[in-house]
């Protein structure tokens, strides 16, 4: 039923009196906003439209030279942000260079303007003109972000093929920063002295951040970084593992260092301490079986790898890296499990454990090669490791690799130099397969070949300490140039500190020039840190000549149970005529 009009009217009436009490206590609507006019005039704007034209059809130069103007009368920010990406994207540095120093002079204040001129320098390998736009940036930029901008710098130079130049250049501008930007400097110029092959320089500022950061791991990671090149750097690690012997982070980064300069029997003892502290953590306890393998302790290395195994077969949530990393774990202790299987002869029990490896691979294809070979079928597993037609170079020149070490490890030398002969053929100037032809060239008694392929690896790398050594060694071996051999090993030291393989190489030279004092010492230091069969023969052989007959045996004999078929030490027994 309709309403009455009488009470139509009231409602009204009361709906109206309503609205004008909400519109009395509601406070007064602020007045609208001047409308903002933009500051483009009519010219501006008809320059700017000429310049994306000029783009868009091509014309890169001319769109880049109206709208840097256009950038400068106006110092707009935005506008020199697109005029710099368009020089980058026409691959023009020296004008990305100009638009970007035009900003920086048309806004001094702009941190963005100042950073742009630092990294196009850097892109462009001018270090020395870094520092006044670095100094400015570092007055100009947030408070909070200049740390992370100084810490940016050794990232910024990382392609630069003159790193001492860098150094040099930054070094001055680094060296004046105090107060809350210390920490930063001292850890970027440890870095680029790093970079720089200043290895003095780079622990005396690691030394001082420190001292400066005592509970920050800056310094930490600038020492394990140096350890390899700077074995003086590793006091550092020790007193901070010693003061806090929970920072596992750091001990495991100190043993793949160590593993990084051929010390595994030390970096075994740092994955045995993690396996104590972190015992369901699989990482050490595969890292501890790799090494043990490497050393020749197989039932060791077996019992570490099945440890690993046991936590990485345990059910776990986790996110879709972590189920592939367990599974590329896995794959690896197999892998490692039927190497050490096969080193014990059970050839049955290596195949057993290929078997339980997800997928192929160059990898398992070279396990069951190596395991054809031992059953006498060498060109059966050969035929594994071939590459295919289609193979990418990368592939190739794996799977010639792999099978030239297959035939060196069933002693065909021979065959393996034709192999490594044909992959130098079609990779000249790799350095690593000319130094892998040089040590087969030496096997077959091809010395002179030798000679001049390990010549060629040290002018085309001139930092391959493998090359150094090698060559230094064979000549000591010979008992040829010694005074040359301990200057090529001296040389192969300084590249690789403390690398024990080098320090044996060394002690060798040593016990040829009649100095068995100082061969003793260094062969003792080359055997704690690699106790493997080679370097325990040469020991051996210097205690042997020094009258520590006694000693001798022992270190023998420990060497001739872990790697009973090694021919460096059955040479040395038969040459000396001893029995164990």
């Amino acid at each position: 039923m309709p309403l009455p009009l009488r009470r139509a009217l009231g409602a009204a009436a009361l709906l109206a009196a309503l609205q004008a009490h909400a519109q009395d206590a509601a406070p007064p609507e602020p007045p609208a906003a001047p409308p903002v006019n933009s500051a483009m005039d009519a010219p501006l704007f008809y320059q700017l439209l000429i310049g994306e034209l000029e783009l868009n059809n091509g014309q890169t130069g001319v769109a880049f030279q109206v709208l840097l103007d256009a950038a400068r009368r106006t110092a707009d920010e935005e506008l020199f942000k697109r005029v710099v990406n368009i020089a980058l994207q026409a691959r023009a540095g020296d004008q990305a260079l100009m638009a970007a120093r035009a900003w920086a002079e048309a806004r001094p204040g702009s941190a963005d303007a100042h950073q742009t001129v630092v990294q196009l320098l850097a892109l462009m390998n001018k270090p020395a003109e870094v520092p006044q736009p670095l100094t400015t940036l570092l007055r100009v930029a947030p408070e909070l972000q200049r740390p992370g901008l100084i810490v940016a710098l050794p990232r910024l130079f990382q392609r630069s093929p003159d790193p001492k130049a860098v150094l040099a250049a930054l070094g001055p501008v680094l060296q004046a920063q105090t107060g809350p930007l210390k920490p930063a400097a001292l850890f970027t110029q440890a870095r680029l002295a790093i970079n720089a092959g200043d290895n003095e320089r780079a622990l005396a500022l690691t030394r001082e951040l420190a001292a400066l950061t005592p509970d920050d791991d800056d310094a930490m990671q600038l020492a394990v970084d140096l350890l390899p090149v700077e074995p003086k750097a590793e006091a550092l690690i020790s007193a901070r593992l010693q003061q806090n012997p929970g920072q596992h982070a750091l001990r495991q980064a100190y043993a793949r260092a160590l593993i990084q300069s051929q010390r595994p029997a030390e970096a075994a003892r740092e994955f045995r301490l993690l396996t104590e502290a972190t015992p369901d953590n699989p990482a050490p306890w595969l890292a501890l079986g790799a090494i043990e393998l490497d050393l020749k302790h197989i039932p060791a290395a077996e019992a570490a790898l099945h440890e690993a195994l046991k936590r990485l077969d345990t059910p776990a949530a986790g996110s879709d890296s972590e189920i592939r990393a367990r599974a590329d774990g896995r794959r690896n202790v197999w892998l490692l499990l039927s190497q050490a299987a096969e080193q014990r002869g059970d050839l049955k029990a290596a195949e057993a454990a290929l078997q339980k490896v997800d997928g192929g691979g160059l990898e398992v294809n070279f396990r069951r090669a190596s395991l054809l070979a031992r059953q006498g079928k060498l060109a059966e597993g050969r035929k594994l490791l071939q590459p295919t037609a289609d193979a990418s170079d990368k592939d190739a020149r794996a799977a010639l690799l792999a099978e030239a070490q297959l035939l060196r490890e069933h002693r065909d030398f021979a065959g393996s130099l034709a192999v490594l002969k044909a992959a130098t053929a079609r990779f000249p100037g790799d350095t690593d397969l000319i130094y892998e032809q040089a040590m087969m060239a030496e096997r077959v008694g091809r010395f002179e070949e030798m000679e001049t392929l390990l010549r060629r690896v040290i002018e085309l790398k001139p930092d391959h300490h493998h090359a150094y050594n090698a060559l230094g060694y064979s000549l000591a071996d010979r008992n040829l140039r010694l005074s040359e051999a301990k200057q090529l090993i001296e040389r192969a030291l300084k590249l690789a500190p403390g690398e024990a393989v080098i320090v044996d190489s060394l002690g060798w030279v040593e016990f040829r020039l009649g100095n068995l004092p100082e061969a003793a010492r260094l062969l003792r230091q080359a055997h704690s840190g690699r106790p493997d069969a080679e370097i325990a023969a040469h020991l051996g052989e210097v205690l042997w000549a020094s009258g520590a007959q006694d000693e001798a045996r022992r270190v023998w004999q420990e060497a001739a149970r872990r790697d009973p078929g090694n021919e460096a030490l059955r040479e040395t027994l038969d040459r000396l005529k001893v029995k164990l």
